[in-house]
């Protein structure tokens, strides 16, 4: 696809509230209270907040002024790239960064329209089990729902199917016109539910839990977990951000966009913390698992006043949040697409939309036909969520900020990163080149040490 065919997003604000959507998604709802239960609370928070600033920051910068710059997707920016000051052997495999990116996004975005299905289940069962049974059994909608295989692969192929109807539309009429009525209904939903959650009785136990650093939780695999849980809620290394880099107009100041989409996105994650943690801390916390949002909140909701509102409101705001994510993952794997074939937009969508369905049949699996297969104690969906997340993803997304730092001309970035304007951008010009370049292979590459380290003590 060339660059004159391209779409452009309508309006800057267009673009902050597709990739807000995007990077904010199920990650920080569904994911991010399991993950922070499982790795001791405040400690593993306060590693994925210095991780999003230092290490999530300059990556997703990076991607977006590798888009804007070639006005291509991830795997033909990348491949294009021709390092100066490098030996050969790197010139040969830097375009399997961008592969990599690619195949990362269409294995995350089939695992995820699995979870995603799961959203629009206990939607449906909460709505219609208050309309017409005057009460909604959770246990029994969870136990059904793991049991039958082919109910999840039902409702992922009705979420995805959703997703490719608003892709196959196109940026501006499908992807922006989608988050700019979506995104402000989903924030107004998560004020007020954040409002009724910090009113409930265990509100300040949760948000010590929370916010309180207690270091001596973490286990050898936390920095990794954290590592990985920042790209997957920025929605960088798997290329998401290249193409809407790709899609911004020549004004638009990289840095400024990429600071500002990863501030929204982690002030959000936090407040999705105030919403998700007084409705888990109890007692005792809960097992930490894949399942901890859809086993705990629906048994709480139903002994608050009004919880049929506050449950109903929750759930709409968690599938909004699944479809903005899963639109940003598709219209990525779809630009790749057109970019190296010669395909229409509309048979790019159903042809990607129909392998992300194909995968998405081993994860629909797992809790039934696949529950046998486990490692460690762990089920397929743990295993799934470890090696794409935690593995595959910080490898990616390694890859992705080499190939930035080393195969764009400096010039170039310069003149997109500078501002003359301010001579502050001078100096953050060379934090961020740095970071690009040595900070974020160092911590990636320490935070695979420390997971090896305790997997060899296990």
């Amino acid at each position: 696809m060339s660059a004159r065919r391209r779409g452009l997003w309508g309006t800057r604000f267009g673009f902050y509230l597709a990739a807000i959507g995007s990077a904010f998604g199920l990650g920080n709802i569904w994911r991010f209270p399991y993950v922070t239960v499982e790795n001791g609370g405040g400690a593993f928070v306060f590693l994925y907040v210095i991780f999003a600033i230092a290490i999530g920051l300059p990556i997703l910068i990076g991607e977006l002024m590798l888009g804007k710059l070639s006005r291509r997707s991830v795997v033909t920016a990348v491949a294009r790239l021709k390092p100066e000051a490098t030996n050969s052997t790197l010139a040969r495999y830097l375009p399997w960064a961008g592969r990599l990116s690619a195949i990362s996004c269409l294995l995350v975005l089939s695992y995820y329209a699995v979870i995603s299905g799961w959203v629009l289940h206990f939607l449906m069962q909460f709505f219609f089990g208050h309309l017409f049974s005057g009460g909604y059994d959770a246990e029994t909608s969870l136990r059904v729902l793991r049991e039958n295989g082919w109910l999840q692969i039902a409702l992922t192929s009705a979420h995805l199917l959703m997703t490719l109807v608003i892709v196959a539309k196109g940026v501006q009429e499908g992807m922006e016109k989608w988050v700019s009525h979506a995104m402000p209904v989903f924030v107004v939903l998560l004020v007020i539910l954040v409002t009724k959650s910090l009113s409930l009785p265990m509100a300040t136990e949760a948000i010590r839990f929370m916010l309180y650093p207690d270091f001596t939780k973490l286990t050898p695999y936390s920095a990794l977990q954290a590592l990985g849980h920042v790209l997957f809620t920025l929605s960088v290394g798997f290329g998401t951000m290249v193409t809407f880099g790709s899609y911004l107009n020549e004004q638009t100041h990289i840095p400024s966009a990429g600071f500002r989409v990863t501030s929204m996105d982690t002030i959000i994650s936090l407040f999705a913390g105030l919403l998700i943690f007084p409705l888990l801390i109890g007692p005792s916390l809960p097992t930490a698992s894949p399942e901890l949002v859809f086993q705990a909140l629906p048994r709480l909701l139903a002994g608050l006043d009004n919880g049929f509102l506050f449950g109903l409101a929750f759930f709409v705001c968690l599938y909004l949040a699944a479809l903005g994510a899963s639109i940003g993952m598709l219209e990525a794997l779809v630009s790749n697409v057109l970019d190296v074939t010669k395909l229409g937009r509309t048979r790019a969508t159903w042809l990607t939309g129909l392998v992300a369905f194909m995968l998405s049949v081993i994860p629909a699996l797992s809790t039934s036909v696949l529950s046998g297969v486990q490692l460690r104690g762990n089920g397929l969906l743990e295993i799934l969520d470890g090696a794409l997340i935690t593995i595959l993803l910080p490898i990616a997304a390694l890859g992705i900020s080499l190939a930035v730092a080393l195969g764009l001309k400096r010039e170039d970035v310069e003149a997109e990163f500078i501002n003359d304007d301010s001579i502050a951008t001078r100096k953050l010009y060379s934090h961020w080149f740095f970071a690009l370049k040595w900070l974020v292979p160092g911590v990636v590459l320490t935070a695979f040490a420390f997971a090896l380290y305790g997997w060899l003590r296990a």
